[in-house]
């Protein structure tokens, strides 16, 4: 009894887990060095989450939030603008939801030259 009891905590744990998403690929890429700053980014997740709120920092400004836009469903790929310029690091945070209720949040930075 005590065995079953243990697996079916395990297999509980491990359906949890598996139930967030993570970024899979950020356009631009993390790290990227640029020759001008791009007009907007790309988020493509592995499974659905619904974005919350996506902050942009330049240089050594404060954070700007960006706009959401229409994109505020469950989905996997978010495209949004970004209406900057200029030389010097960009660092985009977001936050987000998957479909499971579960609050995520990441980060990546790119470089304009």
């Amino acid at each position: 009894m005590k065995t079953f009891a243990m697996i079916a905590l395990l297999s509980a744990l491990a359906t949890g887990a598996s139930a967030h998403s993570r970024v899979d690929t950020t356009t631009p890429a993390d790290g990227a060095t640029l020759a001008a700053a791009p007009a907007e980014i790309a988020l493509n997740f592995a499974d659905d989450i619904r974005l919350t709120r996506v902050d942009l920092t330049h240089a050594d400004q404060s954070a700007v939030q960006l706009d959401l836009g229409a994109q505020k469903a469950f989905g996997r790929a978010f495209t949004l603008p970004l209406g900057v310029d200029g030389p010097g690091a960009y660092r985009i945070e977001w936050r987000g939801l998957g479909q499971d209720g579960h609050a995520m949040q990441g980060a990546f930075s790119f470089t304009v030259e």
